[in-house]
Formats: structure tokens, C-alpha cells, sequence
């Protein structure tokens, strides 16, 4: 295969996006169109071309060529493959890579959130969720749970970044998502879902459900809950959780009972209980 090129020196540009790009510059908030990402693992590389994104160049372990990643090098094309031993590509790219795979791709334009919400019975709000793995366990627990869609406010981490996209084992690009307002290319951005949000999603026919510390709160299993027709469940930034304003707006204030002196647990932890509980009956 005349595309692929074994590393003999570190500082090729086509090495760039590996080696010295920041998240930041992955993202290109000047020209979101040229945007990229990096999908990591064989397994999340698939998911990605399942979901209709588009491969920049692959780097690859030189064992996988004829392995593991020798039909995504089939489905890919003539894109540039650069390989190498699983030594060099760690010092390539300062971490050890999953399954000694990653694929550049480029990213596509966010749909509006009507769109994403069309037809969505269940639906995940992130406010103010920063932390990378905390947003892709997020989204790995919502597929396997049953929630249709994910709406972020722009304060949210990206759920392309890396960490995001290999914790959530590739799941977000199988639940559709997008930002509430503008992306997170803004200079300075609201931690809390702004009125103008919160009415679109009542505009949806959602009832809004905010997961939350409240001697106002309902249990998680008060069976109202579950009845709901469409239901979008709130989560709040890791520590502080949930703005008051976001608390007092909402529908309802849930909370997870808890043991053993336990105030709460990781907005991720939580977000697996709320989805399981709180999934569509009947």
C-alpha cells in the first residue's frame, strides 16, 4: 500500500495533529469547519466511520496494519497511514495509545437542538460538565441506557475531545448531541442553562427534571417521574452541580437516596442511576 509510511522522523507535518496540536487547536474555534478530533482504539475508529465522519490520516502500531486495523485502513482509503513500533509512538505522542490505534477525522457542523431532539422521548442536559472523562462516561451510560439525545450548555467540555471520546468508549457518535446556544468558542459563556434554553425545552414538550440537593426534591423512583411522556434530565457541574436559577426553573428537583452518611456521588455515577431510573415505562 503506497499511503502507508513508516515514522523515521518526528517532525513531519502530517504528524502535527498527533504530536504538537493542542485540544484547542484540534477544535479551531476560528474556522470550526477545518476542525478536528482524534478517535482512539480500533473498536472507536469504526464507530466514527459507522457515524458518516470523515478520516484525515491513521496511526497505527505497525503490528496492526495486517491486524486489527487492516479493514479501517480498507474502509479509509488512500488517507496517509504512519506507523511504527508501540515504543515510538508512545514517545510520538506522550501516551500510551489504546489498542495502538488513532485516527484523525474531521468534525461536522452541530445540528440545531430541535433537530436533535426530534422524536426524543429522553434527553440529557450537561450544564457546566468541565471534565473530559466525566462527559464521556456521561454519554457511554446514555447509550447503554436508553437516552435518545444531549444537549450541553457552551460551558461544557467537547465531547470530541480525546479523553471524552475513549472513555465513553465511542458512544458519542451514536447518541445525537449538540450545544445549547453557541459552542463553546465563545470568549465568555453562562455556567447555568440560560431562560431562553429552558423554554425551548418546554417549547419541545419537555418536562425538565433537575438532579439535585433539594429538601424540595422528589425521590428518583416517585413513579410521576417515569410517566412522563418526554423527559429531559439535568445534570450539574462536578462539585457545586446545578445553578440555583436551573434548580428553580425546572419541573421537578430529584434527588438519589443515599447511605452510610453519603451527600451525593460523581455527576457520572448519578447520571447512570438517573437514566436507569428514570427511563421511559410503559
Amino acid at each position: 500500500m503506497t499511503n502507508i509510511t513508516e515514522i523515521t522522523d518526528f517532525d513531519a507535518p502530517g504528524l502535527d495533529v498527533y504530536a504538537r496540536l493542542t485540544e484547542g487547536q484540534l477544535l479551531n474555534r476560528h474556522e470550526p469547519e477545518k476542525g478536528l478530533f482524534i478517535a482512539e482504539s480500533p473498536r472507536v475508529i469504526e464507530r466514527a466511520l459507522d457515524a458518516g465522519y470523515t478520516p484525515v490520516s491513521l496511526l497505527l502500531e505497525q503490528k496492526h496494519v495486517e491486524g486489527q486495523a487492516k479493514e479501517i485502513i480498507r474502509r479509509c482509503g488512500e488517507i496517509p497511514v504512519f506507523t511504527g513500533e508501540f515504543s515510538l509512538l508512545t514517545k510520538l505522542t506522550g501516551f500510551h495509545l489504546t489498542r495502538g490505534a488513532l485516527c484523525a477525522m474531521r468534525r461536522k457542523p452541530l445540528p440545531a437542538p430541535r433537530e436533535v431532539c426530534a422524536g426524543a422521548k429522553r434527553i440529557a442536559v450537561l450544564e457546566h460538565v468541565m471534565n473530559p472523562t466525566n462527559v464521556g462516561a456521561i454519554f457511554r451510560s446514555a447509550a447503554a441506557l436508553g437516552i435518545d439525545a444531549a444537549l450541553l450548555t457552551p460551558a461544557c467540555s467537547n465531547p470530541l475531545y480525546r479523553r471524552a471520546i475513549r472513555v465513553s468508549m465511542g458512544a458519542v457518535f451514536q447518541i445525537p448531541w449538540t450545544y445549547l446556544g453557541q459552542e463553546e468558542s465563545q470568549e465568555a459563556v453562562p455556567e447555568s442553562l440560560p431562560e431562553t434554553d429552558l423554554a425551548l425545552l418546554k417549547d419541545l414538550g419537555f418536562k425538565t427534571a433537575a438532579m439535585a440537593l433539594s429538601e424540595r426534591a422528589v425521590p428518583i423512583d416517585d413513579p410521576a417521574l417515569a410517566l412522563e411522556e418526554r423527559l429531559a434530565i439535568i445534570l450539574g457541574t462536578e462539585g457545586d452541580g446545578l445553578a440555583a436559577s436551573t434548580i428553580s426553573a425546572c419541573d421537578y428537583i430529584v434527588r438519589i437516596p443515599m447511605s452510610h452518611g453519603t451527600d451525593s456521588l460523581n455527576v457520572a455515577a448519578a447520571s447512570a442511576v438517573a437514566f436507569w431510573q428514570l427511563r421511559r415505562k410503559g
